[in-house]
């Protein structure tokens, strides 16, 4: 049986969100325009107390404040190797940076650097877990669910200017 899902959308500098949560922890976070875009089959427009703690966590993240710790997350979605990925993105500390090929071998399957490419593209909870600290090889940004503008201006909410 699937879980209820509740979601609610919350402005902020990046533009609208939508946050959805379980009474696990929160599921998704999603920008204007995602790419993929979630499916929402099933979701209810409603409020919990999960919700409200990602709001918070967001606003002291945008406000430049250091979050507190993350509400609750829970995986409704992916593979097992698309979620060894997303726990390994959580290890890339504010401020810094990795790469595809790291983060392939952190994971233990150095030569799976696509297929670890494409887990961070399908991440559900941007910003929260943080693939846009994830850069191409040579330093340079690279694709971005929410678009490379938004990754530019996370990794600057972070102290951290790269083109």
């Amino acid at each position: 049986m699937k879980p209820s899902i509740h979601f609610t959308t919350h402005a902020s500098p990046l533009g609208d969100l939508t946050l959805a949560a379980t009474e696990e922890g929160l599921c998704g976070l999603y920008f204007k325009g995602h790419k993929p875009a979630p499916k929402r089959e099933g979701w209810k427009r409603g409020d919990s107390p999960h919700l409200d703690a990602a709001r918070a966590w967001l606003d002291a993240c945008f406000a430049g404040e250091k979050p507190r710790k993350l509400p609750p997350l829970t995986f409704v979605s992916g593979t097992p190797f698309q979620r060894r990925v997303w726990d390994a993105l959580r290890g890339i500390p504010r401020g810094k940076t990795t790469t595809y090929a790291e983060l392939a071998t952190a994971i233990g399957s150095p030569k799976a650097v696509r297929a670890v490419g494409a887990a961070v593209g399908r991440n559900p909870l941007s910003i929260l877990i943080p693939c846009h600290r994830v850069i191409g090889r040579d330093g340079t940004l690279t694709g971005y669910a929410g678009g490379l503008t938004r990754k530019k201006q996370l990794l600057a909410l972070e102290g951290l200017n790269i083109d």
